[in-house]
Formats: C-alpha cells, structure tokens, sequence
C-alpha cells in the first residue's frame, strides 16, 4: 500500500479529534476478548435450526411435524401458522413472516423451525419434517416479472410483480435535450452481489417468566424478553419483535452485540431473531442460533441487480443540459428496503454535476430470488456506475478531457438541485485535482501503450439519511452521558459497533469537549434497555448524528463543570478549559484542579451528574412525494483514477494501482478514516472484477448449495496498490467538521477500472463485473468492425406512470422550500433540547 496522506486545515486547537489514535475496542478485539453473538452461551440453551425451502415458487399444501417432535432431544417445533402476523423494515412493505404460513418466494425461504439440546438434532429434526408443495412456475428476471403471464408473486405494489414505479420530472427535460450539441444514450448493467461478513449473522434469545404478572386471558405467560443478536439496526429488530410476538414494547430488550461485518446485510429485521424468541418464549429456556455460510446467502439483502438506460443532453462544452434516467431494479422475493433503495437510484445524480432539468423513472421487480436490499452505498453504486461511464463517453464525443469535464461542471457548495437536495460543503474539486496530479494523469491519459489503461470517476454519497424509516418527530440519535465523581465518564448510546469504530467516535469526541482521554471513557452501546435509540448503523448516519449528539450531550456537561468550577475560583466561565484530565485557568495556567475533582465540586453544586444529547437533521427543502430519499445533512465526495493492465490475448486485466481523495469535511480519526476509504476501494474491486449472485437453470433457479466456492472475492492477490488522501474542508452540520467516509469511496471504483479497460484496449465494457469473457467478446466486435462494446441490449418496454412534474427551484418551484434551503445555510442543525441537571432528561427538537 503507498503511503496515505491528509490535505486540509489545522486541527484548530484540537487535541484528540484528527489524532491518529487507536480505536478504543481494538485491545479487545485482537486478544479475542469481544463476545460477538455466536460466543454467547447460557446455562439450559437449546439450539435452532430452521427448515427452508428447496423450491424458489410453491404454496404450501401441508406441513407434518409430527415427527421432528417425537424426535429425542427436540423441545419445540413452530411453522408459520404459529406465527401469523407479517413484519418488514418499511412500514410500506410488511411482506415477511418469521416462517411461511403459505407460500415460499426463493429457495431458502424458512418454513419451520425446531429448538434441540444441539444443533445435530435439531438438524436430524428438520430432516423428519414433511412438507408438500404445489410448486408454481418461478420468475427469474425482470422481463419475466413484466410478463403478466407469469404468476403473482405478492398481491400488492405497482403492478403485476412490480413493488414499486416511481417517475419523477423536475423542470423540462425534453427543452433540455433539444438545446443540447450531444445527445449521448446508454444502456448499462450493474450485477447483484452479497456482502459476505466475516461473522455469520446470529442470535440468542433468553425469556424469563413473570409470575406477578399472570397470563393475559389464554395466552403465554407473560414474562421479558432479552434478544442478543449480530444487528445493525436493534431499534428495528425491537419494533419487529414487539410486532410479531404482540409483546408490549418495554418487556423486550434487544441487545446488539459488536458485528464482525455488516455493510449493510444485517440491516434488516430477520426471521432468526424472531424465530429463537418465540422459541425462548415457548420452551422457557434460552435458544441460539448460527447460520451457516449458505443461509447467508439466503438472507442475502445484497446489493440489487439494476439495468440502467439513460439520455444526457450535453453542450461542447461538456455542461448537462438535461438528463433522463431509468433503472430497473430486480428485487428478489421480498419488499426489504426495496422502495427507498428505488428511488436512490434516481436520487444523487445531481449532487455532483449540474443537471439544470431531470427526470427519473424506476422500477423494481418481484422474482424468486432472495431479496436483495441495502449493501455499502445502498442503491447508489450502480447508477454512479452508469453515470460516470456516460460521461466519459461524452467526453471523448466532445474531445475533452475527462478530468477537465468534470472539473470545469461541478455542483457549487450552499446550492441546491433541481430534485431540492441541499448541499453543504463540497471538495469534489480538490479530489478530482489530487488524484490527476498524483496519478500523472495528463501525461498518461490515453498515452500509455496498448493494454494499459487509466481511468477516472467521481462519487457523492450521504452523511446519514434525512428521514427515519418510518415517519416521527423524534431525534435520530441520542446520547446520554454520565459523569461521577471519581471522574469517570460513561456515555450510553444506542449506536452499533460493526467495525467502522463508532464506539471509539462517542469516545473521541467526549474526550475532545471534556479535555479526558478518551480510553478513560467507558462507551455503552446498542442495549435497547440501557442506550438512547440510535436509529442504526447504515447510511453512514454515525459518526454525524451520533456524533452530534455525543458532542451536545458533552458540551451540556462541560457547562456544569465551567460553572462549579469558576464559581468556586471566582472567576469568569471562559477562563476555565479542559485539557490532559485536568481543568485550567487560561489567565493563571498554575492553577488547575484534576477532572475529577471538577466532578465533585459539579455534583456538590447540581446533584447527581447526568446530561443528553440528541440529534435530528435539517428538513429536507423537498417537498414533492418521494422527496424523502436522497436529502442528507452533508454530502461526501469522493473522485478516483485506477490504472489497470489487459491481456489482449485472453482478456485478462489486473488492477495495477488506484488514487483515491476522500472529501471527508474533517476526519475525526484519520487513520480509521484511510482504513474506511480503503476497504471501499476493496469492496468496490470485488464488485468491478468478480462478486455476483449468480443463478442458474432456465429461469434463474439458485444454486441449492451457495458458498464461498461458487462466489469468488478478491483475495490479498488480486487486491492493488492504493493511494489514498483525505481532503478536509470542515462542514458544519457535522461534529467537528466530520461527513461520512463508510460507503462513499467505493463509487467511484467500478465505473473507474471499467473506464480504465476502454483506455487500455479501445472496447468497451457497459456492466460489472467485467469478466475477462467480456473484454475479449468486446474486442472481437472491434477487430470486426462492429461497435467495441459488450454489455445489456435493450431495457424492457414497460408502460411508466405519469410523472410527478415538479418546477426546479430556480425556475419557479416551491418557493418556500426553496427560501427555507436557503435559511439553512451553513451549519442547519436541528438538535434534541432539554438537559440534564442532577437527572438525564429529555426534550423535544428544536
């Protein structure tokens, strides 16, 4: 790896925050001593294993347990008739069961489940369970989901198997294209792929009767509930929990433990959790459950399968006049995240380069796949795919340089786009300019020899999501911080450590605002008893909601401590600071107390020690249905050159090398930060060269045995050299400056080596992952004299709802959305009020 830089401001008087600390859990993890899921263990546990379907399409004639429960060792048998009520993570998508009552959708689908003294005889058990099947004719892909022969998957949504249409117009698209000197039209392919966490998704339910309580009329006892579970969302797994098994919601506790990987793929709520709690709830004894590498792939919520066409109007120039998108997304059998993850694909388009007029149109298909969902950068790596291989197209049409193009057409900082998406601080200049210089980009660019190949592109992405996912007025994210009088602080939140080091983010930015180290600060998270809801860890909402709300919860309890102390010292507030455990006077720097003594003479004054923080973003200036996707409190940029070598013989390409400049506002930890870029640009080559859910049979039947043999991921062998530089440039909706850094790098990655591959060998290649069957069928076609391309043909013809027409805002459009965007400006925080003197309290937003 080459040597990663950071370019930007001074620290500004900051003492942990930029640091190149380690993170505060990493002692634990490296010894062996982090308890994730599958480590967990209480006395009298039993074991789960869940049956699951062998045919992707079938109602369910009949069900036989009979056996399973006569089987030696097995206490609890259930199928779906047990537990009826669906679920899902969109209140407008409830399409699950913890088991199928009726009907399977993939292969895998769960139909029983059976709790054992171990996990062979629960396996024996489910191999005793009869099931009989009407099986129904599967849908494969999105053609056949449009096809109205073709049975219904589910009986709701837009269409026949269609889960959602969405078409959106903002301004004139058709003036747009009629002005322009370049109509440039394409169709593109972004394949699915999974996540493929090191730790298998896991959990561990405990149920504990309550005598006093009684039984509600001829129910189960009544009692609590605790759920441990690898979650990256526990606030949901709570609701869902609370829904399913009609338990009040203060007699469940959802305990999410540390991830060993999510990216994204332990978002949702699923049936396991709900499963062993049952379980748990009928045997009154704990029950885990571990799924194998090959149920994980049957819970799949990877990344979707997307089609893309798209028309741009250009000037020569290379300005957009106007632009017309179309994504058709292959779902799976399932709702998941499914209509947030279709309007992102028609959502950040315009965050980076200047789209005066836009529409988007989107589709997404039932088929009898597993569904598929949120994945690092959920619904917005395939159409940035798209968009960046089209402007590299027009580009050479234009005869400009791509980087120039680009650099010349960038969305201005404090605007907002045509869809009313506000935009803060934006350094996608300084990243495209840091990348071309360090690549040596205008003296290579289209200058090196035959087979090797440079190539450029661009990404945004969201700091954390505008909305929650289901409607409230409530803050996002909330800390609760506790100081006692030994000096010990303890902050408790809601937020899940899946590796990104949210954990050490809470921590950091206490220790920042009390002048503490910050592994003297003990971090309690995720515990839906014990933390403040933090909605999750996705969207790359940490590090700038929770953060903001640690930094309130912090500042609140500075403010005691400034007021005892200076009282007791006589002198104004803004003579006492924080620094190296100790409390100062700035005017006579000899006299200073400890932090805990600081403590004291707070809790003397105030009582017992406690304050809050809490976090809710800006309103979005959208006011248009479906404008709740894409608004974000602050946007990353992110721009990247790779560099890659082709075999013209055998279609063989490496990636030799990558630039990447991350515009991450201010990095709180900067080496943490260079590992998030990093693992991007990692996950971004597994995407671009290998990584897909591949299906098979006539009508794309799945491999009844996934693994990690069929799918194939880069190993240390394929991964390439990286150079890597943070562009900081301080946004003040973020704590201390911060945006995201989780999911952004790895847009541009694909759409970069795949532009890479045209400067090497004169082909194109219009889908990921680009195989090397691909690159040699493209140049045969131009050793042919046909067009040098390989990729999807035609989009499916499908008859799109009439769009939801809405003015720019520059040309007439919601006036008071427009004025209230502006209002916002820089810094547009809305935060949780309220305080805690002597008591942790809450508030309202305001």
């Amino acid at each position: 790896m080459a040597k990663a830089e950071t370019m930007g401001p001074a620290s500004g008087g900051l003492r942990v925050v930029g640091r190149a600390l380690p993170k505060v859990d990493a002692v634990a993890k490296v010894t062996g001593r982090t308890k994730f899921a599958d480590d967990l263990f209480l006395p009298r546990m039993l074991h789960c294993k869940m049956l699951r379907s062998t045919t992707p399409h079938a109602s369910i004639v009949s069900i036989d347990t009979s056996r399973a429960e006569a089987h030696p060792g097995v206490h609890a048998v259930l199928v779906g008739a047990d537990l009826p009520i669906p679920y899902g993570i969109l209140p407008v998508s409830q399409d699950e069961h913890a088991l199928c009552p009726h009907k399977v959708r993939f292969i895998g689908d769960p139909v029983a489940a059976v709790a054992a003294i171990d996990e062979e005889t629960a396996w024996e058990a489910c191999g005793l369970i009869e099931v009989v099947y009407d099986v129904l004719e599967p849908v494969g892909s999105i053609e056949d989901a449009l096809d109205a022969d073709d049975p219904q998957i589910h009986l709701y949504g837009d269409g026949h198997n269609v889960h959602k249409a969405v078409a959106l117009e903002f301004g004139d698209v058709e003036a747009g294209l009629a002005e322009a000197e370049l109509v440039q039209e394409d169709v593109f392919f972004y394949e699915g792929s999974t996540h493929l966490p090191m730790e298998q998704h896991a959990a561990l339910a405990d149920w504990r009767p309550d005598p006093a309580a009684g039984a509600p009329g001829n129910g189960p006892p009544a009692g609590r509930l605790t759920v441990w579970t690898a979650s990256q969302t526990p606030h949901y797994v709570h609701r869902a929990l609370a829904q399913v098994l009609g338990l009040p919601a203060a007699r469940i506790r959802v305990i999410a433990t540390p991830n060993g990987g999510g990216f994204g793929g332990k978002s949702d709520p699923f049936n396991h959790e709900i499963v062993v709690a049952e379980l748990a709830r009928r045997t009154g004894r704990p029950v885990k459950i571990c799924l194998t590498r090959e149920e994980v792939f049957y819970c799949h919520r990877g990344r979707h399968p997307v089609l893309m066409w798209m028309k741009t109007g250009f000037r020569k120039d290379g300005s957009i006049t106007g632009m017309h998108f179309r994504s058709f997304l292959d779902g799976g059998g399932y709702g998941s995240y499914g209509v947030a993850s279709t309007y992102y694909t028609g959502a950040l388009q315009t965050t980076t380069y200047p789209v005066p007029a836009y529409r988007f149109e989107g589709l997404r298909a039932f088929t009898n796949k597993p569904p598929c969902g949120p994945k690092r950068g959920h619904g917005t790596p395939q159409p940035r795919f798209a968009l960046e291989v089209h402007l590299d197209k027009a580009a050479e049409r234009l005869g400009l340089d791509p980087a120039e193009m680009r650099l010349s057409h960038l969305v201005a900082a404090e605007s907002v786009t045509a869809n009313y998406l506000k935009i803060g601080s934006m350094g996608l200049g300084a990243c495209i300019e840091k990348v071309v210089v360090a690549s040596g980009w205008k003296r290579r660019f289209r200058k090196l020899p035959e087979g090797k190949g440079l190539g450029l592109a661009c990404g945004s992405y969201i700091s954390g999501a505008g909305l929650p996912i289901y409607w409230n007025n409530m803050p996002h994210s909330g800390v609760q911080l506790k100081l006692d009088r030994g000096g010990g602080v303890t902050v408790f939140c809601g937020s899940i450590e899946i590796g990104q080091g949210s954990d050490s983010v809470l921590a950091y930015v206490v220790a920042e605002v009390l002048g503490v180290d910050p592994f003297e600060i003990e971090v309690v998270t995720a515990d839906t008893s014990l933390t403040p809801v933090d909605l999750g860890s996705y969207s790359s909402r940490v590090t700038l909601m929770t953060g903001n709300a640690a930094l309130q919860a912090a500042e609140r309890a500075r403010e005691l401590l400034v007021q005892a102390v200076s009282e007791e010292w006589e002198v104004s507030g803004v003579r006492v600071a924080f620094a190296e455990g100790r409390v100062f006077d700035v005017e006579d720097p000899e006299r200073s107390i400890p932090f805990a003594d600081a403590v004291v003479l707070a809790e003397g004054k105030f009582g017992t020690l406690g304050t809050v923080g809490s976090y809710t973003p800006p309103r979005s200036p959208g006011r248009y249905r479906g404008a709740g996707v894409g608004p974000s409190p602050a946007y990353s940029y992110a721009a990247a050159v790779a560099e890659v070598t082709v075999d013209l013989e055998t279609g063989e390409m490496k990636v030799d090398e990558i630039w990447i400049a991350h515009d991450i506002g201010r990095a709180i930890n900067p080496v943490v930060a260079i590992g998030q870029v990093e693992g991007s640009v990692y996950m971004g080559l597994g995407e671009a060269l290998m990584e897909e859910m591949t299906y098979r049979g006539n009508r794309n039947v799945v491999h009844h045995h996934p693994s990690l043999l069929e799918y194939k991921s880069p190993t240390t062998h394929e991964m390439c050299r990286i150079h890597t530089f943070l562009v900081e440039d301080p946004d003040p909706n973020g704590p201390f400056g911060a945006k995201e850094v989780g999911q952004g790098p790895l847009l541009p990655i694909p759409p970069a080596i795949v532009n890479a591959v045209y400067d090497a060998v004169g082909a194109r290649v219009d889908e990921v992952p680009v195989t090397p069957q691909k690159i040699l069928a493209a140049l045969k076609r131009k050793a042919k004299g046909e067009a040098p391309r390989e990729g999807p043909g035609p989009v499916p013809e499908f008859d799109w709802p009439a769009p939801i027409r809405v003015p720019t805002p520059w040309e007439g459009g919601d006036g008071r959305a427009l004025e209230e965007a502006r209002e916002m400006g820089r810094g547009g925080v809305r935060a949780g009020a309220g305080g805690g003197v002597g008591a942790v309290t809450g508030g309202k937003p305001v």
